[in-house]
């Protein structure tokens, strides 16, 4: 009996040291910690050229904005939602509608967020949708 536990603990103490020797066990550089990545999709979206920062200046801001739902986070709900609205020709935005959601929330968040993004005057309307994803 002495035996098997003795061989147990060595079994899980080699366990151990071969996980912790696996590890990098480094910390991130400094600019790395700084910069965080903000995701942008990879399709053009017509209404970007209309935004102060363009494509990335627009996600920077949707990803500032974004706050997750409660309930969201409590089910591990996770995916893109799809938002559609019109651009105006003065800049503002109108007819907001969620194509598609992943539920317990995250329709409406994106639509808030959607609402606060100020473009440019474009000079003509244009309909359009954007993708916004929730990731946990």
């Amino acid at each position: 009996m002495k035996i098997k536990i003795s061989f147990l603990f060595l079994f899980f103490a080699l366990a151990t040291f071969s996980a912790l020797a696996q590890t990098d066990g480094q910390k991130p550089d400094a600019a790395q910690e700084e910069e965080k990545k903000v995701w942008v999709p990879s399709q053009v979206i017509p209404v970007a050229e209309h935004y102060e920062g363009g494509l990335e200046g627009m996600y920077k801001a949707i990803d500032d904005e974004l706050q997750y739902p409660a309930l969201a986070k409590r089910n591990r709900v996770q995916g893109e939602c799809l938002v559609s609205f019109t651009l105006n020709e003065d800049g503002s935005t109108s007819n907001f509608k969620v194509l598609r959601s992943q539920g317990a929330g995250t329709g409406e968040e994106a639509v808030r967020v959607a609402k606060l993004l100020k473009f440019k005057a474009p000079g003509y309307s244009l309909d359009t949708s954007i993708p916004i994803l929730f990731k946990l």
